[in-house]
């Protein structure tokens, strides 16, 4: 699955946004540049007029006025454009980290179901590549543009001011520029988006091929893997070639462009001048308004290809509003304004489910009804891929139903606001991270008042000593650079964030799989009895953990097969007994 890019028009109104959320800033840029271009048109002029007098024979103090005011004008231009483009940073930077914290909220937003099918890749392509593209238009091409911009035009009204003959030649001479910009344009944002869409997947093949390293050696699986990344290279380079290839046709042409109206101004001004119809000063002028032409030109159009590459990169930053379902905080609206009303109660109740993941085409649910009892332990089993782990999530409310509810105290999880949500039921899988900080801090994310008491008990409560797998206790530097936690107690400290989050239902997705069985039973008994009195719900991977529930639903092929306790089902002599007496046999683990 990849995750969605912007619309144009969907960027464009998102530029908007930016631009609208720092109006004054704006505005500012426009008129210090709008100032500085202005007092840039100065120069030539003068030196028009200086060339005039000189042939007119007037004296040297006429001349050195004229200096000195070319110099006073050079002067308050400086002064202008450094504080126009001083302004055009600190709004780029403002604008950059609007866009870095909306990320941030947007990633946080989506749906752990399209991460899962996105893959790492993507996302961080898009996190660190993208919109660094996006930053650095933001704080340095936007405003070099938009400084060029304003000189061109005035560039141009001035050429046509002083002499209109002359300024209808550079007019006919920039239709060249436009022609190759045009070109250019057209096929610039498809180029882009390809090339960063190969740049993802080369981060993508590298990001699995990192973290499978072991499996890969295991398997053997060294020379797939690398001809699986000599394609993403390839690939990439073929569209880096693409977008270079645009640029070779860009810039030749507008160089091209840049000297064929220098050259009609100087020989129809000279052919003006013979007839007396214009001054030598004029021509000289507009030829060098001309030539000052070129450098803001060439600003506009070498960012441009910067602007092209960032609004690809802008739009697929953009992409993660159309994948991310953020949740309120507060209650969902109803559809008559109010608010939903709180879940009465904790029982979960499953009714007429069925769900299919995006793109596949089928249901991997079908038809589920299913009553949680608060306070019991259920046990979900069946073979891989009998849609164990799709309906724990589904009763977590990670995923929706594509028809059917699934409800808590009446109350469909699709209408809980995010905070609400988590406080009734929470999902705990074999994958857990530790966050660079200290091991209190990474424990208070699930109860940010908890005291080092509780934070202990919670520990403790799963079968982890503090003094054994934190050196220096609760001030234990985790992560990157810190101490590093094996994975048996970063699976530990996943599990106390559990027992302090304290929801009435808790979904456990295979969630002591990183431990040894040892450890596992151990700690699967210690979370058993600090989870007393909650509705546990556990994917059953191990058997044993199946016959100490108070109830056990058989799934396969995505439907509910059987239900009831461990000894009814094995007298029975269903497909349960027939996986109870294999694992009870000779296989330790199913699925």
């Amino acid at each position: 699955m990849t995750l969605p890019v912007a619309t144009p028009a969907a960027a464009r109104r998102a530029a908007l946004r930016l631009v609208r959320a720092d109006a004054r800033a704006v505005a500012a840029i426009l008129g210090l540049n709008a100032l500085a271009a202005a007092a840039g048109l100065a120069g030539p002029w003068l030196l028009g007029r200086i060339i005039d007098e000189v042939r007119a024979g007037r004296g040297p103090d006429a001349v050195d006025r004229l200096a000195l005011a070319m110099i006073a004008f050079a002067a308050v231009q400086l002064v202008l454009a450094r504080s126009a483009r001083t302004a055009g940073h600190r709004f780029g930077e403002r604008a950059m980290a609007r866009i870095r914290e909306q990320y941030v909220e947007r990633v946080l937003a989506l749906p752990s179901g399209v991460v899962d099918r996105a893959g790492p890749g993507d996302l961080a392509a898009r996190g660190t590549g993208d919109v660094a593209a996006v930053a650095l238009t933001l704080r340095d091409a936007g405003p070099d543009m938009l400084v060029a911009g304003v000189q061109a035009l005035f560039l141009i009204a001035a050429v046509v001011v002083v002499a209109p003959p002359l300024g209808a030649c550079a007019l006919l001479g920039l239709v060249g520029t436009w022609c190759a910009a045009r070109w250019y344009m057209r096929r610039a944002h498809a180029a882009y988006l390809a090339e960063g869409a190969a740049n993802a997947q080369v981060a993508e093949v590298l990001a699995a091929t990192a973290a499978g390293a072991r499996t890969v050696e295991a398997l053997g699986l060294a020379q797939r893997r690398l001809a699986a990344g000599r394609a993403a290279i390839a690939e990439g380079r073929r569209t880096r070639m693409r977008t270079l290839g645009l640029r070779t046709v860009l810039l030749p042409g507008v160089d091209l462009s840049h000297a064929a109206p220098v050259a009609g101004v100087l020989v129809l001004g000279g052919v003006l001048h013979a007839q007396g119809t214009i001054s030598v000063g004029a021509v000289a002028a507009a030829a060098l308004y001309l030539r000052q032409l070129v450098q803001p030109m060439e600003t506009i159009l070498w960012r441009l290809e910067q602007l092209q590459a960032s609004t690809a990169a802008f739009a697929r930053v953009e992409g993660l509003a159309t994948a991310a379902t953020p949740r309120p905080a507060d209650p969902a609206p109803t559809s008559d304004g109010g608010r939903t009303a709180p879940p009465h109660g904790d029982r979960v109740v499953v009714r007429g489910v069925r769900f299919a993941y995006p793109g596949t085409g089928r249901d991997a649910l079908h038809d589920i009804d299913l009553d949680l009892r608060p306070g019991e332990r259920l046990a979900l089993v069946g073979p891989s891929g009998a849609g164990k782990s799709t309906l724990g999530r589904l009763l977590a409310g990670v995923e929706a139903p594509r028809a059917g509810t699934v409800a808590v105290g009446g109350v469909p999880l699709a209408g809980l606001g995010r905070e609400e949500l988590r406080r009734h039921v929470l999902l705990v899988t074999q994958e857990h991270h530790v966050f660079l900080g200290t091991a209190r801090e990474n424990l208070r994310i699930a109860a940010p008042a908890a005291t080092d008491a509780e934070l202990r008990a919670a520990l403790a409560a799963v079968g982890a000593d503090p003094r054994d797998v934190l050196p220096d206790g609760l001030d234990t530097v985790l992560g990157p650079g810190g101490h590093r936690l094996d994975g048996a107690a970063a699976q530990q400290l996943a599990l106390a964030r559990v027992v302090l989050a304290d929801p009435h239902t808790v979904v456990l997705d295979e969630a002591t799989a990183m431990l040894d069985p040892t450890a596992a039973r151990r700690t699967e008994r210690a979370l058993a009895a600090a989870l007393a009195g909650r509705t546990v719900v556990a994917i059953a991977h191990r058997l044993h953990t199946a016959r100490d529930a108070d109830r056990v639903v058989v799934m396969e092929h995505g439907r509910v097969t059987e239900l009831g306790t461990h000894d009814e089902l094995v007298e029975n002599g269903g497909a349960y007994a027939g996986l109870w007496g294999s694992w009870h046999g000779t296989r330790p683990t199913i699925g």
